[in-house]
């Protein structure tokens, strides 16, 4: 019987956790989609192997992941530009990186982005939780964050080719983050919702897989709130600006929750997720609105099988 191939955990940095692209689905059991924070980051990680973009790969908080391997293995490291060495000698980023058994491969701290990916041929395999081996963050479903001296199995590598050895892609920095917004569906609960669009906002350092959290810079108006009540609860899509009684807004990302009762002053358009989970505290954040662009009333998330979503 062939022995399974497995890489080790060797050191996990600030947290490392599997995701795929998700569970969709499950809205109306209350179960959120989850997944890659970054998705475009960790398609192209499995790409470059040769798997497809839904096999699970490994996404890393900053960087300080160590991975060695007990076997042979063809790997790729994605995302935020953190350095790359396998036994000392420097890899390229968002290239195919071949191990041999007994090499291990370190990821040091990315100088910019806050998210690097790493896939395998053949994909984590891992127990899937409700058809997907992503780690929840908020409700705590599918695997558990990474730690130090996990042996991770590979899968069965797929008979596709890997296209490409290396990938142009659009180089991660501290640089201002563009977000397009569609104002709505809770604007009339500000006392001017276009102060969203002044200035710039600052990521907190409170800011995770569940959402960007935002600060206000120094000179730029606040948001302000009409009242401090809370809506019935409602739906809550990917990319949802929730405001609560701080006036600091809040962005959902990958592990966001489902529902909730403050006011959603606008949502940030797909297109604009990546680079915005990408975004490290204290970096800039401008929001530009859509034109003419208007969300509707308890958006549900669009990745989500609408047979089973409610409102």
């Amino acid at each position: 019987m062939t022995a399974h191939r497995t890489l080790r955990v060797v050191a996990t940095g600030p947290l490392s956790t599997l995701q795929d692209l998700g569970r969709p689905g499950w809205f109306a059991s209350g179960v959120g989609v989850s997944g890659a924070a970054d998705r475009g980051s960790h398609a192209l990680a499995n790409r470059l192997v040769g798997n497809v973009a839904t096999a699970a790969s490994i996404e890393c908080l900053l960087g300080g992941l160590e991975l060695h391997a007990a076997s042979a293995a063809t790997l790729a490291v994605t995302g935020a530009p953190a350095p790359i060495t396998v036994d000392g000698t420097p890899m390229g980023h968002s290239t195919v990186i071949h191990l041999t058994a007994g090499q291990t491969l370190r990821l040091g701290m990315a100088e910019a982005g806050l998210r690097v990916y790493v896939a395998v041929r053949g994909g984590f395999d891992v127990e899937a939780v409700l058809g997907s081996r992503s780690r929840d963050t908020l409700s705590g479903i599918g695997p558990e964050p990474l730690s130090a001296g996990v042996d991770l199995a590979i899968g069965s590598e797929s008979d596709r080719p890997s296209p490409v050895d290396v990938a142009p892609v659009p180089v991660i920095t501290t640089a201002p983050v563009i977000a397009h917004v569609m104002l709505g569906p809770r604007e009339d609960w500000f006392a001017d919702p276009d102060d969203l669009f002044v200035g710039r906002w600052e990521i907190s350092e409170h800011t995770d897989r569940v959402g960007a959290r935002l600060i206000r810079n120094p000179g730029f108006p606040s948001l302000i709130r009409l009242n401090d009540k809370e809506l019935p609860t409602e739906g809550m899509p990917l990319g949802a600006i929730q405001v609560p009684p701080s006036g600091e807004p809040v962005v959902f990302l990958a592990d966001h929750p489902i529902t909730g009762g403050y006011p959603v002053i606008g949502t940030v358009v797909d297109d604009d997720l990546d680079s915005l989970a990408q975004a490290r505290p204290g970096q800039s954040i401008i929001f530009r609105p859509v034109p003419g662009g208007r969300a509707r009333h308890q958006q549900l998330d669009p990745q989500l099988d609408e047979d089973k979503q409610t409102p």
